[in-house]
């Protein structure tokens, strides 16, 4: 699942010629769906007009080929503004980010979900993080209103989830299971082994040729590849970015502009890279590639140079 990165020109504003630039480029490489202005995105920082433009750009740029599903959440006038519009845009569904700042009972975070789906048409994705803590209860409450189509757990707590997963079997409706840890091929492994397939890649926005070769080491279950990406590549990957909170989004943008993609820094309270974890990025990032062989994806030319200003 493809999680782009929102740019921003020089003036601070969405770059929507870029943004379509870099979803087209990488619809080669076979994404399952495309989630712009979600976590990768900054949903957090843009403002629902924003939101509406980085959905319309993303729509127009995918042209059909893949489900668009457009990120909205928040406090819950924003959240049915946002998932309004992107009904508007043509999006196919909504990924629902946590609500703001409070943290309610398990009646009203089903009451906060069912308000936003019967504000539009759209199916939703609920995401279990932060002030959203679904409960096998809730999902199995959720389970019960037919836009509600998938969960992504963004906790980490493995138990809880398999209780959720079970939950919503048992309700016989198939919703999608989602990880969304952050860099969550480091963890897909134990996520699959409880039930939960599918999972977002942040690197798939900045190195789409490592998370490609990851996805379909994974899939095909060729595990020395898949270890040897793991642990050549995302476990240092990993280590990078809990050096600083909110990396989990800068380095992405970051490993763009590395790459001549000029993306533009991220909004706070978010913040860049310094110079040293830039070049430690780069690194990274032919390391990569190095680790790739010639059947796993398409040619990519080394990063040689520092972040591209």
């Amino acid at each position: 699942m493809f999680f782009p990165v929102t740019p921003f020109d020089a003036a601070g504003r969405v770059d929507v010629d870029l943004l379509g630039e870099q979803v087209q480029d990488r619809l080669g490489y076979g994404p399952g769906g495309v989630f712009p202005a979600c976590g990768t995105g900054e949903f957090h920082a843009l403002s629902a007009a924003e939101v509406a433009t980085v959905v319309r750009a993303t729509v127009a740029a995918v042209g059909g080929r893949v489900p668009v599903i457009a990120g909205s959440g928040g406090p819950l006038g924003h959240a049915i503004q946002t998932a309004v519009s992107a009904q508007e845009a043509g999006a196919d569904g909504l990924l629902l980010l946590p609500p703001y700042l409070v943290s309610g009972t398990t009646d009203g975070l089903v009451g906060w979900v069912e308000a936003i789906t019967a504000a539009t048409d759209l199916p939703v994705i609920v995401y279990h993080r932060a002030t959203a803590r679904y409960t096998p209860e809730a999902m199995t409450r959720l389970a019960g209103n037919p836009k509600v189509i998938g969960f992504k757990d963004g906790v980490g707590d493995i138990g809880l989830a398999q209780e959720i997963v079970l939950a919503a079997r048992a309700t016989g409706r198939e919703l999608a299971l989602f990880n969304g840890l952050l860099t969550a091929e480091l963890s897909q492994g134990a996520y699959r082994g409880i039930g939960i397939p599918l999972y977002s890649s942040a690197v798939f926005a900045m190195l789409p040729e490592v998370a490609s070769a990851y996805y379909r080491a994974y899939v095909g279950g060729d595990e020395q590849t898949r270890v040897r990406l793991l642990d050549g590549f995302y476990r240092p990957l990993v280590a990078l970015r809990d050096e600083t909170p909110g990396f989990g989004v800068s380095l992405v943008k970051a490993g763009l502009r590395a790459r001549g993609v000029p993306v533009g820094p991220v909004r706070p309270p978010l913040v860049d890279p310094t110079p040293d974890q830039e070049h430690r990025l780069t690194d990274l990032l032919n390391t990569g590639l190095r680790l790739l062989t010639n059947h796993d994806a398409r040619a990519a030319e080394p990063v040689t140079s520092g972040i591209a200003r």
